[in-house]
């Protein structure tokens, strides 16, 4: 069952109707492969290029008796074409179909990520330069440290969102191998010719060597890709949630008309979006785990992936296109507020500007322990007396021994902190 959140062109790409017909093309291919060779009769192979086709529900009905999917497709392509279908899938195995058409499903499946990605870094870009110079501050440890500005925080987001894109583009590549090897990888009763022949025109590469499967660790990247796409995500979204907090609100989910916060209390605005975005990660992050434990099989091939597979494949590419296509659309209607930014900036009464003064000290010949003891002492009154940091400053005779007033007032100068803004743009956005 494709779930709800799905957005229509990924389902498309994992409803069994795609499916059946990519094993049925990469079949077609094969017989094509080996027509060439001479292994099949030139009348044989346009009786079944003309003839194989399937039916979902006839594949269905043949799976209860089987209880394996490749036999029951095959069994049912075979009613279709009839006595040539002896030619279909000769000298392969399962997997030969499964991995070959499973690598161009999730090629498929990345274009569409990758394109979600584009959209996202359009929409960041414009976000950040829109909100370059809009004043904030920065926090470390969730404690107020030193002024950025609401772009820089964007323009973080839109570099990380670029390496995400360049991730995705490698786990594209890394996944798009095929292999038509037979059981075990050893080409016995299929030549070499053939995959490559089926690679070529699948628009993958063979797989180097394989066994009867293609390793796993091209899927544990894949998944990890995504799992990491997904923590992006989750970043981003914590952080709206904590700049939508009451207390701080510097910015906000769009709250549209007529939208309710809560069942019990009509004044509540929540960030659901960003938590809803939140809880989906983990999923993906916890499909990654899976696919990570799926590399390690029995010998040349068990079956313990294959279930496994059936969930976490489709699930992660159907909730990470939905990811991004949500924080996208959250991040380009976001409600931003420049004036609690700075009365924010402004709590701490001056105790942003500490470090400055620290240099200044260091820089008239003061030891920096010293001088560190010197702010230090200051900037714990204006923590437990709400005084004005630079007023105390002004009234240390320690301190004031060794700057001037100018000098002191020069230690506040917000603009000092954000005089490097177009050169830090001009290295993320180019």
């Amino acid at each position: 069952m494709i779930p709800r959140y799905t957005r229509k062109e990924m389902a498309m790409i994992w409803e069994a109707e795609n499916r059946f017909n990519k094993w049925l093309k990469i079949e077609m291919l094969v017989c094509e492969a080996l027509a060439e060779l001479g292994e099949i009769p030139p009348d044989a192979l346009k009786n079944i290029k003309e003839n194989a086709r399937f039916d979902i529900k006839r594949i269905e009905e043949i799976e209860k008796v089987t209880k394996h999917d490749v036999i029951a497709f095959l069994t049912c392509v075979g009613e279709y074409v009839g006595e040539n279908s002896r030619y279909i899938h000769m000298g392969l195995t399962s997997s030969d179909i499964l991995d070959t058409s499973m690598a161009v499903i999730l090629r498929e499946a990345a274009d569409i990520i990758i394109a979600d990605l584009e959209r996202m870094l359009s929409v960041l870009k414009k976000k950040a330069y829109q909100y370059k110079d809009t004043v904030m501050v920065g926090r470390t440890h969730g404690i107020h440290a030193e002024p950025i500005t609401f772009g820089m925080k964007i323009a973080v987001w839109y570099d990380e969102t670029k390496r995400n894109l360049d991730r995705m583009r490698k786990a594209k590549d890394t996944i798009g191998y095929g292999k038509i090897s037979g059981a075990v990888g050893t080409f016995a009763f299929i030549p070499p010719f053939v995959e490559g022949y089926v690679c070529q025109r699948s628009d993958l590469k063979p797989a180097p060597i394989s066994t009867q499967i293609i390793q796993r660790d091209r899927y544990a990247e894949y998944l990890t890709t995504l799992a990491i796409i997904a923590s992006s995500v989750d970043k981003f979204a914590t952080e709206i949630r904590h700049l939508q907090r009451t207390e701080v609100l510097e910015a906000e989910e769009f709250f549209s008309g007529g939208q309710k916060g809560s069942s019990a209390m009509p004044h509540k605005r929540n960030p659901i979006l960003s938590e809803n975005l939140s809880g989906l990660a983990r999923v993906v992050r916890s499909n990654s785990l899976a696919a990570l434990e799926n590399i390690a099989l029995w010998h040349e091939r068990d079956i313990s992936h294959s279930s496994v597979e059936r969930i976490i494949l489709p699930d992660s590419t159907m909730l990470v296109d939905f990811m991004l296509n949500r924080i996208t659309g959250l991040i380009d209607g976001l409600q931003i507020y420049p004036e609690n930014m700075l009365n924010n900036l402004y709590r701490t009464h001056g105790l942003i500007f500490s470090q400055g003064l620290l240099l200044a000290l260091t820089r008239k010949g003061v030891n920096r322990e010293d001088a560190y003891e010197m702010v230090q002492r200051n900037a714990m009154r204006v923590w437990k007396e709400g005084t004005y940091f630079r007023e105390l400053i002004l009234q240390d005779k320690a301190i004031m021994k060794h700057l001037t007033e100018n000098e002191v007032e020069e230690c506040f100068d917000i603009n000092w902190h954000l005089r490097h803004i177009d050169e830090i743009f001009q290295r993320v956005f180019g």
